[in-house]
């Protein structure tokens, strides 16, 4: 991951370093080659193509920021982008946040990291200085409740749809998925803290991983 993280950008047009530690169209013998190719940004597009992801992630940014880096600008395949998200996730911090600065970094160093960070970061907190002017001042209106309450919905359904569609792209072994499943019921059931989920199945999931490729095919 370190050494990935490291690496500088060859140039525009040019196969995309990894940010997730594992190169373009070279996955395990057991996985499936991608058939689509990823492409280097430049800084400015960097910088740009997460000011987007910041300026349209109401309610999440995680919906959004997999359709601009994975589907419109074909940064990383559908599993760079979520072995990424899944180690920002367990790192203190935002996981998107944290994705945004080893994205970043991948491609450009370490300005590469404060451009994309810078540009996730800016666009929200202009529209949060204006939405906490305006709650201020309207808050206590009786219509504002209902309006707060459907935003919330949408923004949960966006969040499973991004979930749903990854796992359709990936196609995780089943034994994965149900790890998935145990950790949504930790979450959503049982409402055990996150990290505390983290440290009981994230080591359940990589000796999973292991063990499916080390098993040898037929």
């Amino acid at each position: 991951m370190a050494e990935s993280l490291s690496q500088q950008a060859a140039g525009p047009g040019q196969q995309a370093p990894s940010p997730s530690g594992v190169k373009a169209g070279r996955l395990p013998a057991d996985q499936p080659q991608p058939a689509a190719t990823t492409k280097v940004p430049g800084r400015l597009e960097l910088f740009l193509g997460f000011a987007k992801i910041g300026a349209l992630g109401f309610g999440g940014v995680g919906p959004w920021a997999r359709h601009v880096i994975v589907e419109e600008r074909q940064w990383l395949t559908e599993r760079e982008y979520a072995e990424v998200l899944g180690m920002g996730q367990i790192l203190p911090g935002p996981n998107v946040g944290n994705a945004a600065v080893m994205i970043g970094r991948g491609f450009h160093g370490l300005p590469g990291a404060l451009l994309a960070s810078a540009g996730l970061y800016i666009g929200p907190l202009c529209i949060l200085i204006v939405l906490a002017m305006l709650y201020d001042a309207y808050g206590a209106l009786p219509r504002v409740a209902p309006f707060m309450t459907g935003v919330a919905a949408a923004a949960a359904g966006m969040v499973i749809g991004m979930a749903l569609k990854m796992g359709f792209n990936l196609k995780p072994p089943v034994q994965l998925v149900a790890v998935g499943l145990l950790a949504m019921g930790a979450a959503a059931w049982l409402r055990l803290p996150l990290p505390l989920i983290v440290v009981i199945l994230a080591p359940l999931g990589i000796w999973i991983s292991l063990r499916l490729a080390r098993k040898p095919q037929p």
